[in-house]
């Protein structure tokens, strides 16, 4: 049951970072683009953090 409960605080967090990191410090990104990114944060948290975090590594 700890497991579970960790896991979607992790999830949570994901999530937050991306919406935040999205609306927040990619105001030259198109309105369709973070309708996309906040979407896919929400629906699939983890992996969203995961993938956004290498696509947008500079």
């Amino acid at each position: 049951m700890v497991i579970k409960e960790m896991i979607g605080v992790v999830a949570l967090v994901c999530a937050i970072w991306v919406i935040y990191d999205v609306l927040v410090n990619n105001k030259q990104k198109s309105t369709e683009w973070k309708v996309v990114w906040v979407v896919l944060a929400i629906v699939f948290s983890i992996i969203t953090a995961i993938v956004y975090y290498f696509i947008n590594k500079q």
